[in-house]
């Protein structure tokens, strides 16, 4: 998908204060409000970066879930080989006389 960029849209990553400050040009006299052309642009660029936020959130989700998937395995297995030398063949004591 290819982002509309108009002579007047923002060429660096958005952030909120970077949105608060963009100044969108006014209508020709005679119309009421902004040019519809740049608003456009700018809801077209603000819905493409909250998508790729969106997909690097739900990549890193994924990975964070992998991760902790793997640690709780590990530690599970950590644990078992704990328990079995624990609780292997005791050597025998003999009886306190």
């Amino acid at each position: 998908m290819a982002v509309y960029r108009s002579q007047h849209a923002l060429t660096w990553p958005l952030t909120p204060d970077r949105i608060e400050a963009v100044a969108l040009p006014r209508a020709r006299l005679g119309r009421r409000g902004y040019e519809a052309e740049h608003v456009h642009a700018l809801l077209h660029r603000l819905a493409h970066e909250l998508h790729q936020q969106r997909r690097q959130l739900d990549l890193a989700q994924a990975e964070n879930r992998r991760i902790k998937d793997a640690l709780h395995a590990w530690q599970t297995q950590q644990a078992r080989i704990r328990q079995e030398r624990s609780s292997g063949p005791q050597p025998h004591v003999p009886p306190s006389a």
